[in-house]
């Protein structure tokens, strides 16, 4: 059989499981993006704040995240949170059943606290570097502080922060290959099913090696029209 026949579409190729885990690879990906964005910018505001027991949480928050491997966190949630859920499902009804947590399910909580840890750290020094002056001259004129943070520093905030957040996306649309060992259908997994039934390594982890490296590189287009669009009227140098 020819490289392009284990590739086909049909009940003769794998083309059809390797689009399935595509599909799963970039629905982890999109749905983890805001879920780790809205934790990131909480970290950020929680780092910046002026009582020391937000800014105490954030810290012990991020560099527990950037302390440990992705893989672990992931076993964390999905074996740890699980087993901790069905206590307290036990402890509230013992005639309870058996819950497992989603690998989806814990592949989002972990990939989007991953993405949370690193994210607010990015968020946090953007937000250090907006002109003090600007907030200071929209309290004069009588703006709000809601008004401030969502007409002036957050567009500022973004510009500034969009090259880091760019990296950790790229980094998390890799990250996604790691929610295969726990048994989610993703795109690695999808190729690791296929090697085992073809004993084709070469062909299908080339073919997955090519495939991420083409969406690494979309994105990264993508981020680069959103940088020069961000980047507009902005002088450098």
């Amino acid at each position: 059989m020819e490289w392009f026949e284990y590739l086909s579409f049909g009940k003769n190729g794998w083309g059809d499981e390797l689009a399935s885990g595509l599909g799963i690879t970039l629905s982890l990906a999109l749905i983890t993006l805001p879920i780790g964005l809205f934790l990131g910018f909480s970290v950020a505001a929680a780092s910046v704040a002026k009582k020391t027991y937000p800014r105490l949480i954030a810290f012990t928050f991020t560099t527990m995240i950037r302390g440990l491997p992705e893989l672990l966190t992931l076993f964390i949630i999905y074996h740890g949170v699980g087993l901790l859920l069905n206590k307290i499902i036990k402890w509230l009804n013992p005639d309870a059943g058996f819950f497992e947590l989603s690998p989806f399910v814990a592949g989002i909580i972990a990939l989007g606290l991953v993405f949370g840890g690193y994210s607010g750290e990015v968020l946090r020094g953007a937000w250090q570097a907006l002109d003090k002056g600007q907030r200071e001259a929209a309290l004069a004129t009588g703006m709000s502080q809601l008004q401030i943070f969502r007409l002036i520093e957050l567009p500022q905030m973004l510009r500034l922060a969009l090259p880091g957040l760019g990296n950790l996306w790229i980094n998390l649309l890799k990250d996604t290959a790691l929610v295969s060992v726990i048994a989610l259908n993703d795109l690695m997994r999808m190729a690791n099913i296929a090697v085992g039934s073809t004993k084709k390594p070469f062909l299908f982890f080339l073919t997955v090696c090519l495939t991420y490296w083409a969406i690494c590189i979309f994105f990264e287009w993508c981020i680069a029209r959103l940088e020069k669009r961000a980047n507009r009227g902005i002088r450098t140098s």
